[in-house]
């Protein structure tokens, strides 16, 4: 009895004794995702953004306490990409989790944060949809582009974002619908300090106030875009910076890749040193961001929120500094512009693992509502990267039938303007030319203008039906009496002689007589006693205005108002004495009288001149107000409101007065010199040709007018090139090159230590053609990039054996795989939601050997290649 009794009691104990045990032992990675006492509390989510971070040039390589946090104490995505290397069309598809095609964002200037995207595509951001489920959502730092500050995005509750550009001194930034402007004090303006802490006061006030409530931050740096201005204990590292001189650094020119490759040849001196400055600057912006992060994750430690919250850290896109002879910039399809660094820590997520699979930017809302348990809306193009951080539950630990991970292998990059369609009634004239013949017939003599017999004023065809009962198109014949009323008329017509207005008028000078007409008057001319007619002017109302001389000067006076006013004065001495001039200035005149020498020059000026009904802009070029606005803060106040609002209905006045020179510019009329001896002869080629058209078949009137629409496109398109040729000239802008996207730098661009101190230079950083569309496939087997330029030029690069995409081998692909890579593109390019934009790879489909990412007997082939 007692040794059964004390069996038990062993047994007892060594069962608590094992709990305990494997209770100290359970590794951090198979925890729940939340602590036991927070599993009702949703984790709070913080999303870091750099603006032009790249990874190929190392600058990754400098920030040890970023990668610290993030890179060992996280999940580290090796292949992170975006899908347009380009700041708002990339930032829009982080916001929206679409691709550029499905947001319509192309550029950095068009549509950016414009009304339509205010209205379609903004209302549909993570940020609302985490909003109405109850987080406590912040944004800190730029924004879009062309964000104006005038409102705070939806979704938002607490709203600091940068007006315009990126900026680290002299800035305006929109705190929650107020405009606050900075300076360019270190301590108090520093953009990356300004955000970092912003965001550290909020979540602490935020959790102070809602404990429970999770937060979701967004804090985007300017750093290290432009104008790359460093904090002042930065400025004197990195001397010798060398990471961007890559293998493709200054390779150049490339005569095997699209057209702005071709064109740029291989860096200058001058070049090549500012691009040393240039790396230096960027590594030194990016040291303030690091320090952020760490005083980022040591208030979440401070805080015991730490393990309560996923930091994501990411770019909107790489950049190039000297690659392929390129100075600086992005938007190129290559590596590195299109990387970004891409990291993960958070419940959950096993430190220091590496991730193989594609994620891209469009992944970034996707994942962030994931994170929050939401699903994602089925209009998204991106996919939620939690499935690929492993996070399995302790009772999966040691399963080992777990399914192999299906994921993207390949994705879509895009980049430039959108594209004209053609218009619809082209297509359907395509259409209806493609019946038979007698089809098109029977459709035409269905139509009032060709049923009747001849009868219409200007009518040319007519239908008939011959004997077998067929209808037919006969032209019609013109009648004798017609014919006569046209040669009566041909002679007036044909001298200028039109009622009209758009018609020019050349006067009698280019009337050219009959030839008996000329005849007799050569007789009428030798005629002596032939009687001269001298011409009599009759003066039958009283004289309206007199001229004056007075003093060197000459009057216009009009005797019809009741009080003498000089209307208009020409100066006589001033033509030829400039020092008239500045007597004339000195001249007093009553207010509203003005007299003008040469049209241009202005005297007797009134004293100042009224800009508002309380300011006035007195003739030394100094500003007086009335003394009420320099004593009352509230008259101060509402004066200035109401100079801004002025400012603000003139700028809109201004806006809508070049749309409309705009619009006259385009709808210029033709101009005739009637000096030219070609102008008749040019009047009757074009009647010619409206002489011909009207007897155009019908058939191939349509054929005519495609023609001249394209024409006249052309035609648009030229006289823009003249304009914007002509103004570089007036301006005397050197930089500026027609279809080029080119920047001057000068000693004066960097404000901040160390210096630029070698002079100006011009170069060109990309073109007006630099469309494409691409294939990026990263798999097992294949790594290649796959491109269509919108000039029907191509590329593709092997980067398993040329990684820095040194060499173009499209000629070396079979025109069966370029093909099918033509098929995978164009659907990429209309896909919409994720289901279509992230396709399976097809060796796990089809079973092929490779494992590649196309399947060579899907469809059928494209016939567009040659060779």
């Amino acid at each position: 009895m007692k040794s059964s009794w004390f069996a038990l009691i062993l047994a007892v104990l060594s069962t608590e004794m094992l709990t305990s045990h494997c209770s100290t032992v359970k590794s951090p990675r198979f925890r729940g995702r939340v602590q036991q006492e927070r599993k009702n509390i949703r984790p709070n989510i913080i999303l870091v953004l750099t603006d032009d971070q790249d990874v190929e040039l190392g600058s990754l390589q400098v920030m040890n306490k970023t990668r610290r946090i993030m890179e060992n104490g996280g999940a580290s995505f090796i292949n992170a990409f975006v899908t347009t290397p380009m700041c708002c069309p990339s930032r829009s598809s982080m916001l929206t989790g679409k691709y550029v095609h499905n947001h319509n964002i192309y550029t950095n200037n068009e549509n950016c944060s414009s009304p339509s995207w205010q209205a379609t595509h903004e209302p549909r951001t993570f940020a609302v949809y985490l909003n109405n489920t109850g987080y406590r959502t912040a944004f800190f730092g730029k924004y879009l582009n062309e964000y104006n500050g005038s409102y705070i995005p939806p979704g938002w509750r607490e709203w600091v974002g940068l007006v315009k550009n990126s900026r680290f001194y002299n800035y305006t930034i929109s705190r929650n619908g107020n405009k606050e402007k900075h300076g360019f004090d270190y301590a108090k303006d520093y953009f990356t300090d300004l955000i970092t802490n912003e965001s550290i006061n909020y979540f602490r006030m935020s959790k102070r106030i809602y404990p429970h409530r999770p937060i979701m931050m967004v804090i985007s740096h300017a750093a290290p875009h432009g104008p790359e201005d460093s904090a002042p204990q930065f400025s004197e590292l990195y001397p010798n910076a060398s990471q961007h001189i890559t293998p493709s650094y200054n390779y150049a020119p490339n005569m095997d890749k699209h057209w702005i490759m071709q064109y740029t040849g291989p860096m200058l001196p001058i070049h090549m040193e500012f691009t040393n400055v240039l790396q230096r600057k960027r590594l030194q912006t990016l040291m303030s961001v690091d320090d952020s992060m760490e005083r980022l994750y040591q208030m979440l430690a401070e805080m015991g929120e730490l393990e309560n919250t996923y930091i994501i850290y990411t770019a909107d896109h790489g950049y190039h500094i000297g690659q392929f002879g390129l100075v600086k910039g992005k938007s190129m399809p290559y590596d590195f512009d299109i990387r970004v660094p891409f990291f993960i820590r958070g419940p959950s997520v096993e430190p220091g693992s590496v991730v193989p699979q594609i994620v891209l930017n469009i992944d970034l809302a996707p994942t962030i509502l994931d994170i929050a348990g939401l699903d994602t809306p089925p209009d998204m193009d991106g996919k939620s990267v939690l499935k690929l951080l492993d996070l399995e539950k302790p009772g999966n630990r040691f399963r080992t039938n777990k399914k192999t991970k299906i994921w993207r292998d390949t994705f879509l990059v895009e980049r430039g303007k959108f594209l004209r369609k053609k218009e619809e009634p082209n297509k359907n004239t395509q259409q209806s030319n493609q019946l038979p013949k007698y089809e098109r017939v029977k459709e035409l003599c269905q139509q009032a203008r060709y049923q009747t017999a001849c009868e219409q004023p200007g009518q040319k065809w007519q239908c008939t039906e011959d004997a077998s009962g067929k209808l037919r198109i006969h032209k019609c014949k013109v009648s004798s009496d017609i014919l006569a009323i046209r040669k009566r008329t041909r002679s007036i017509h044909s001298r200028g002689y039109s009622g009209k207005d758009k018609d020019c008028n050349c006067g009698d000078t280019d009337y050219r007589n009959s030839r008996p007409q000329r005849k007799n008057q050569r007789q009428f001319l030798r005629n002596p006693n032939a009687q001269k007619y001298k011409p009599r002017f009759v003066h039958t109302r009283q004289t309206r205005s007199l001229s004056v001389e007075f003093e060197g000067e000459i009057y216009d006076i009009n005797l019809e108002e009741e009080e003498l006013q000089v209307l208009k004065t020409k100066s006589i001495t001033k033509r030829h004495n400039a020092e008239n001039e500045e007597e004339a200035e000195e001249t007093d005149g009553a207010p509203g009288d003005t007299m003008i020498a040469d049209g241009t020059d202005a005297i007797g000026q009134p004293n100042s001149v009224r800009v508002t009904h309380k300011c006035f802009i007195l003739p030394n070029d100094t500003i007086h107000c009335e003394r009420e606005l320099y004593q009352s803060a509230r008259a101060w106040k509402d004066h200035k409101a109401y100079i801004d609002k002025e400012i603000e209905a003139l700028q809109d006045k201004i806006k809508n007065l070049r749309e409309v020179r705009g619009h006259l510019k385009r709808r210029k009329p033709d101009e005739c010199d009637c000096s030219k001896q070609s102008y008749y002869n040019k009047e009757k080629g074009v009647k010619a040709q409206e002489k011909l058209k009207s007897h155009l078949h019908p058939f191939k009137e349509a054929a005519q007018e495609v023609d001249g629409k394209l024409q006249l496109f052309k035609e648009n398109r030229r006289r823009k090139k003249e304009r914007k040729g002509k103004k570089r000239q007036k301006k005397g802008d050197e930089c500026s090159l027609p279809g080029l996207t080119c920047f001057t730098h000068d000693n004066n661009h960097w404000q901040t230590a160390p210096f630029w101190n070698l002079g100006s230079f011009c170069a060109c950083t990309s073109s007006n053609n630099n469309t494409y569309w691409c294939l990026r496939t990263v798999n097992d087997t294949h790594n290649f990039l796959f491109c269509e330029f919108a000039t029907g030029f191509l590329e593709y690069f092997d980067m398993n054996t040329d990684p820095y995409q040194l060499t173009n081998t499209v000629h070396t692909v079979e025109r069966g795989i370029l093909n099918q890579l033509h098929i995978q593109l164009m659907e990429l390019r209309s896909c919409q939601g994720y289901k279509q934009c992230n396709p399976r790879p097809k060796g796990l489909e089809t079973g092929n050997k490779d494992g590649g990412s196309y399947d060579p007997h899907r469809g059928q082939l494209w016939d567009g290649w040659e060779g």
